[in-house]
């Protein structure tokens, strides 16, 4: 079985250094270069789209933007205090 190779361009990027550090950590964690861990993640990114569960929850938001339920402080502050 043969494989084509997909063409790549080199570039440049900066970031700050709690991003890459975490990149590179994570790439490393995952068993990837930082490079193919980076073009993963870009990739995945620009190629999501919602499934179909994902679309009907963002309709419904939409929809029933003004009958949201309002969270009740007190009993959130309860529950946290409970765990």
């Amino acid at each position: 079985m043969r494989t084509r190779a997909v063409k790549r361009r080199q570039t440049s990027l900066r970031l700050n250094d709690k991003l890459f550090n975490r990149l590179k950590k994570d790439a490393a964690r995952n068993n990837s270069s930082f490079n193919k861990f980076v073009e993963n993640i870009l990739l995945d990114s620009y190629e999501w789209k919602p499934n179909a569960e994902t679309l009907r929850a963002m309709e419904e938001v939409e929809n029933d933007h003004g009958q949201l339920d309002v969270l009740d402080m007190k009993h959130f502050y309860e529950y946290v205090e409970a765990l």
